[in-house]
């Protein structure tokens, strides 16, 4: 749950996960939809997919239990570098440590880094190697720099009159707190979604079209020129997904009409379906739309 979000809106869902699936073995034998629906409104479902095979993978193979190896970790569906060195640390106590966003710019400002350098991982894994290690609280060093890179050391104006380290921080000594990064832009794409409505119930489809939200249900749409996005008359609304902004002009059909993997959907029913909130929001958008 925590790839790419934060620990402040994972927490609920997390909690209500849990409670309804306490154990690895339960989550192994619990159906893909059950777990869809959990994990409903954190988006990039792919995760909740990848946990479920892998749930699968580590009872058959593993009785249970997290891998000690990093090769076999990343072997697991959905687990990178990141996490592989998150679960080797957090679980294991090993000297790993897991690299984020947070991670990099703690160590790039200690030892006046270039956080654009293309080995800033390997550097920071060197670095990490060299630190002291006592096999005892390795994995209260790796939560601990991803918490204080968090609270502390902020990309803008950081707390170093807090920080404990600022005499041994070579950023600190030159005054320096820049920490130059990639301009990461979010693109503006142009949609049309086509809203066939009878009555309460809608027409949906499941989405084999697009690379965002695969397999999931959505209002037929495609991609569309900025110039007819502008030139339609239509309600437009404005939803943001990961680095993309999208613009996207609803068109009110008021008849159905065949469309191969298509679902008609009660309004009534919505909270009982598995649907992304991008589609609720279109919901939302369209339901005094007339």
């Amino acid at each position: 749950m925590l790839q790419q979000t934060q620990v402040k809106t994972v927490i609920p869902y997390f909690v209500k996960f849990i409670k309804k699936i306490p154990s690895l073995k339960i989550l192994s034998n619990t159906s893909e939809k059950k777990v869809l629906k959990l994990w409903e409104g954190l988006g990039y479902y792919r995760r909740a997919k990848n946990l479920l095979k892998a749930s699968k993978i580590l009872i058959k193979l593993y009785k249970g239990r997290i891998p000690k190896k990093i090769e076999n970790l990343k072997r697991l569906p959905g687990v990178g570098d990141y996490t592989a060195n998150a679960l080797l640390a957090i679980i294991h106590n090993y000297s790993y440590i897991p690299i984020d966003g947070n991670v990099k710019r703690v160590f790039a400002r200690l030892f006046y880094l270039d956080s654009n350098d293309k080995d800033l991982n390997k550097k920071i894994t060197e670095i990490r190697k060299q630190l002291p290690n006592n096999n005892i609280r390795n994995a209260d060093l790796a939560e601990a720099f991803m918490e204080f890179g968090a609270t502390v050391c902020k990309p803008i104006n950081p707390l170093c009159f807090k920080c404990p380290m600022s005499d041994n921080c070579k950023s600190y000594k030159r005054k320096d707190f820049e920490i130059k990064l990639n301009n990461k832009f979010n693109k503006i794409k142009y949609f049309e979604a086509n809203i066939y409505q009878y009555k309460d119930k809608y027409l949906l489809i499941k989405n084999n079209k697009f690379k965002f939200l695969k397999n999931l249900l959505i209002f037929p749409m495609k991609e569309v020129e900025k110039n007819k996005f502008h030139s339609s008359q239509n309600k437009k609304i404005n939803i943001k997904m990961s680095n993309m902004n999208m613009r996207i002009v609803l068109n009110k059909k008021n008849k159905f009409i065949k469309i191969k993997k298509s679902y008609l959907l009660n309004k009534k029913n919505i909270k009982d379906q598995i649907l992304p909130s991008f589609t609720k929001k279109i919901f939302n958008s369209v339901s005094n739309y007339s």
